[in-house]
């Protein structure tokens, strides 16, 4: 009996660490540019260089429209694309292959007029002409200029009581500052859903005005 405790709880020991590990190891990838002109704590004032993003609106609540909306996204960064080769060329035997185009992170969220706008950051290396076309009409290529955001970083699960929570002490920070902000905030998640939440980089941001 005290033999099977100790394999159990060397399992359990070996998922952590592992879970630990992939956290940082699968969020290893690129992510957008940009300086930090002030910072207090977890919130900075950053310059993000312009940058261009695949964008798509989905209907519904908050978790279930970024959930919708990462995969449509994903659908489209894994290969549902078409390239500019295919573009160009007039006629083909067989079905002309799309791209893959490199994760990034985090995955953007921000509220519209009624839906939420889902995004990722497309990788650096490539140009709006060099971008294979979304087969889907609904994915959205946009060029970003630079802008400047107010942020603040914190760890923890997604939820909605956290993003309020942190939106709160945000919100408190540009009012007694006196900074002009947009009205609604944007979400940033860095890390994917395996990640122990201790582990995970969740950011709240306004754009400063």
């Amino acid at each position: 009996m005290k033999g099977r405790r100790k394999i159990l709880i060397l399992i359990v020991g070996i998922i952590l660490i592992g879970a630990l590990a992939a956290g940082p190891i699968m969020s290893n990838v690129e992510t957008p540019s940009y300086k930090v002109i002030q910072s207090k704590g977890k919130i900075e004032i950053r310059e993000f260089s312009p940058m261009i993003i695949a964008e798509v609106e989905v209907v519904g609540k908050r978790k279930n429209a970024i959930s919708d909306g990462f995969q449509l996204l994903a659908d489209y960064i894994f290969g549902n694309n078409i390239t500019r080769d295919n573009i160009d060329t007039t006629a083909t035997i067989q079905r002309p292959m799309g791209k893959k185009i490199a994760m990034t992170a985090p995955v953007q969220q921000q509220l519209g007029s009624n839906s939420w706008l889902v995004s990722f950051v497309m990788p650096s290396e490539h140009s709006m002409e060099e971008l294979p076309k979304p087969k889907n009409i609904e994915i959205k290529l946009k060029k970003v200029p630079t802008k400047r955001f107010i942020t603040i970083q914190f760890p923890g699960t997604s939820s909605d009581e956290n993003l309020a929570k942190h939106e709160k002490l945000l919100l408190e920070f540009i009012k007694t500052n006196n900074i002009s902000v947009t009205d609604t905030a944007k979400y940033a998640f860095y890390n994917p859903p395996w990640t122990l939440p201790l582990m995970r980089r969740n950011e709240v941001m306004f754009e400063i005005q």
